[in-house]
């Protein structure tokens, strides 16, 4: 066994990819579609305002879930080879990190610090100290730090300026580079929420594994949200 991973080493991977989920939800969120979509609920339209909070975690949950599992569910094609490495968990948790981001900023937090104490806490059942989540700040770490981000969101990187809407392809490159990210603290990611056990069992199967994989990561987005309702409940 290695040596335990610390806080700051969690928090010095947990934070280029929360601030890389951002442009990507952005994408989500921005306008620009046909006048004939304005009824439709997604971000940014006139039916999405009308909603409320319970509505708009429920669409990022089964809409963002639906194509962000389908993508994280693909290692399940290997069956018990792909499940004795850990890219299924570096995906999973990749996706995971992302609905928590949105989670959060639905409910308003926009502080980095704090989403990832919420995603330490929901996905590796830490809880950080909010000095050590806002990272370090000796000279030269912020430039690293904002040149990890550009990296991961790639071509979401500047999406405030050049408006792109979210593919299956665009989303499972960033979830790759992500998943990339974290097997830094390989250890960790098996903590994350997961699928119930038959999910797991069905994952090990050739072929048919990538549906275990897909229904096991679609159950495990439901957990990561109740245990982020726990979260907020605490704090509150």
């Amino acid at each position: 066994m290695g040596e335990a991973i610390s806080d700051r080493q969690v928090v010095a991977v947990l934070r280029p990819v929360v601030r890389a989920a951002g442009p990507v939800l952005h994408a989500l969120r921005t306008p620009g579609r046909p006048e004939g979509l304005a009824s439709v609920r997604v971000p940014g339209t006139a039916a999405w305002s009308e909603m409320d909070h319970d509505a708009h975690i429920d669409w990022w949950v089964n809409r963002l879930g639906r194509l962000t599992s389908v993508v994280t569910s693909i290692p399940g094609l290997g069956g018990a080879l792909a499940d004795r490495l850990p890219v299924q968990d570096a995906l999973g948790t990749a996706t995971q990190a992302l609905l928590l981001t949105a989670i959060a900023e639905e409910r308003g937090v926009t502080d980095t610090a704090e989403k990832v104490r919420l995603a330490a806490w929901v996905l590796f059942d830490r809880d950080i100290d909010p000095a050590i989540a806002a990272g370090k700040r000796e000279e030269g770490s912020v430039a690293d730090e904002d040149a990890e981000t550009a990296k991961l969101a790639g071509e979401f990187s500047e999406v405030e300026r050049r408006p792109r809407r979210i593919t299956l392809r665009s989303a499972g490159k960033t979830l790759w580079r992500m998943g990339r990210s974290l097997l830094a603290i390989s250890d960790e990611l098996d903590k994350r929420p997961h699928g119930r056990f038959y999910h797991r069992a069905v994952g090990k199967l050739p072929v048919v594994g990538v549906v275990g994989g897909y229904l096991g990561e679609r159950s495990g987005l439901r957990r990561v949200v109740r245990r982020a309702d726990g979260w907020f409940a605490r704090a509150a």
